[in-house]
């Protein structure tokens, strides 16, 4: 014998909604971990399917909490007191100064004897009677958003009427069972708003860049009725972007009028889109049917794209923009993600983090600085005008003249695929200096951009190189410039790293750098001796450089505890922040140096590493040579675990 809400060799609605509970508690702690430094308040909201599941009254009509509430409280309690203290100081007293019964509250309608009720329609009306709910969250809407005020958990029998809007909801979990897209469509959209800082700004791409999305993520805490309308949103939001452009191609350039970067308006022509087209697939940034690829967007978010070659580099930072707008179907997976494959085990820092050797470490290089660099002009005009003179060589225009015919009886696939057309012959002719001489350039004006630099500097530059060089201008203009741009970058780079120092400033790194949200652990490595239980390479293959090193590390006797550094962890140089790879503690006694910071490069050969990054590492030698030599942290390159062994060791490598 059954009655409502009991189960029989399975899970009772009890246990369910405890489950779900305690995933929306513990996926607001890890958002709310990760907002509290950047002053943004997390909320989370819980629809439930009757007010008395939450809120019950006893017999003098005083309220008590119901079977919700108890739960929540309970798996709330035995989460916070598992909850390690390795985290952000700030963040940890903030946390454990809330007292539990206070954080949640619920919003709900009132009955004429002031009782909480399920909301009801009323004939005739879309809209719900409990106005009262509404008015107080918007009323309140500040307090509830700033830090001061302890409610960050919100019980709900309705928060759909049009006007409830509350931007911080970042986490939803539907304890009711409903079949009802439209209704589960209006609890998803009470999450999906731009969040506000406590200042009241708006999160928007203006003040987070590239992060917005990251950080305006809705997680939806749900039963497995969720299934096929996650699938049906999909295909809706598919429908929506049909109108997008999906191709990269010569017809999406062609035509297309873009900003320069000193603020032109140009618009791009057949020739130039199809140079366009063939520089991005060269360079491996779109399939062959114009898809932006794995390669683009990983570039992208890092800011690695490369110039287009072909006299087009002053285009590339438009065209890259323009690429990035191109609709990617494959992006839909992303957008809505299972809760499974995001409930895996986040890479928390384990016990090997508390250690005393490694806390010395990361106390010791846990610091921020500033830079100064200072340099002489004419210095740096002279050593550019022999390196230009030394390395420049740019290649005339020219273009090739193909000629052929369509075979007869061509089919459409022939046609569609470019086969019917048979080459007869191909030439090659160049340009002659009247053909380009109608196209204006402003030649100061876009070195110094590229540069840095002023455009008196950039005359005198270019008033010394030999006659010959400079007359390269005339054969390839757009070569030209950028050839110019890149040589004097690189002496620029030389003479940055001759003359930068360091000084400390304040403010350190949060140790929830460590933390790695991480949904795909097949190439993660298990690690004994790090901070994290996994290790994630930067290459996937088993025999990358770093995982050699990783092996090497873990079977040491003399190193006792050691960090792959996070990207959060950074030191500024001129040309970028600069990342270190590895932090290691070895043991007291065992090695000369207990402290090192390692760079670990699968080359050693300085010919092999581009300028901007040899300049990232110089810096960070002076860096480290200057402000930590005393701290005993040595910081160098290596290609092995035998050359550190051997730097630490105070041997010859």
């Amino acid at each position: 014998e059954l009655h409502v809400g009991e189960a029989h060799g399975d899970i009772t609605a009890e246990q369910k909604a405890r489950i779900q509970i305690r995933q929306t508690i513990k996926a607001h702690l890890r958002k709310e971990r990760s907002l509290y430094n950047k002053g943004i308040k997390t909320l989370s909201l819980f629809f439930i399917d009757e007010v008395a599941n939450y809120r019950e009254y006893d017999a003098d009509g005083n309220q008590v909490t119901g079977l919700y509430g108890r739960l929540f409280e309970e798996e709330y309690n035995s989460i916070v007191r598992e909850s390690p203290d390795l985290f952000e100081p700030a963040y940890n007293a903030y946390l454990r100064g809330i007292i539990t019964e206070r954080t949640h509250t619920g919003y709900f309608s009132i009955d004429k004897k002031g009782r909480a009720i399920n909301s009801t329609l009323k004939r005739g009306s879309d809209q719900s009677d409990d106005t009262s709910a509404y008015d107080l969250i918007m009323r309140n809407k500040e307090q509830l958003l700033s830090f001061a005020e302890p409610v960050r958990f919100i019980f709900s029998h309705s928060a759909l009427r049009e006007g409830w809007d509350n931007p911080n909801v970042f986490q939803i979990c539907s304890l009711r069972q409903s079949n009802s897209a439209v209704q589960k469509r209006q609890e998803v959209g009470r999450g999906l708003r731009l969040c506000v800082n406590s200042a009241g700004a708006r999160m928007d791409s203006d003040a987070l860049g590239e992060s917005v999305h990251d950080i305006n993520r809705l997680t939806v805490i749900a039963s497995e009725g969720y299934a096929s309308f996650v699938g049906d949103l999909q295909k809706e939001i598919s429908a929506d972007l049909y109108d997008r452009p999906k191709y990269a191609n010569v017809e999406f350039f062609n035509g297309k009028t873009i900003t320069l970067a000193d603020g032109s308006p140009h618009t791009i022509e057949i020739n130039e889109a199809a140079l366009i087209y063939a520089g991005l697939l060269g360079k491996g940034y779109i399939t062959a049917e114009g898809q932006p690829t794995e390669l683009f967007r990983q570039k992208a978010e890092a800011g690695t794209l490369e110039p287009i070659e072909g006299g087009i580099a002053p285009l590339s930072d438009a065209v890259y923009k323009a690429v990035q707008a191109v609709y990617d179907p494959s992006v839909l997976t992303s957008m809505i993600e299972s809760a499974p494959e995001a409930e895996v085990t986040d890479n928390k820092p384990n016990a090997n983090f508390a250690k005393k050797e490694f806390q010395t470490l990361w106390k010791s290089i846990n610091h921020k600085y500033a830079y100064r660099v200072s340099f002489d002009s004419e210095e740096l005009i002279g050593k550019a005008v022999a390196h230009i003179n030394a390395h420049l060589q740019v290649g005339a225009l020219y273009y090739t003249v193909e000629t052929g015919v369509q075979t007869d009886n061509a089919t459409k696939e022939q046609m569609e695929s470019g086969t019917a057309f048979i080459a007869r012959e191909t030439r090659t002719e160049y340009l002659r200096v009247s053909d380009i001489s109608n196209v204006r350039y402003d030649l100061l004006g876009i070195i110094g951009e590229k540069t840095k630099l002023t455009r008196h500097t950039i005359a005198t530059i270019l008033s010394r190189i030999q006659p010959a060089k400079f007359m390269m201008y005339q054969a390839n203009p757009e070569e030209f410039i950028a050839k110019v741009s890149r040589l004097i970058l690189e002496q620029k780079a030389t003479m940055i790293v001759e003359h930068i120092a360091y000084n400390r400033v304040e403010g350190t790194f949060s140790n929830d750098i460590f933390t790695e949200h991480r949904s795909d652990y097949r190439h993660a490595f298990p690690a004994g001796k790090s901070i994290t239980p996994y290790v994630f390479c930067d290459g996937t293959a088993e025999e990358s450089n770093e995982r050699k090193f990783l092996r090497e590390l873990e079977k040491a006797a003399e190193v006792v505890v050691y960090a792959k550094l996070p990207r959060g962890f950074h030191i500024p140089t001129p040309v970028g922040n600069y990342s270190p790879d590895w932090a290691i503690a070895f043991r007291e006694g065992a090695v000369k140096h207990v402290y090192f910071v390692a760079e670990t490069k699968g080359s050693m050969s300085s010919l092999q590493l581009r300028d901007i990054e040899q300049s990232k590492i110089a810096c960070a030698k002076t860096l480290f040579r200057d402000l930590l030599k005393e701290e005993n942290v040595t910081y160098d390159m290596v290609n092995n675990y035998e050359e550190l062994h051997n730097i630490v060791m105070g041997k010859e490598t």
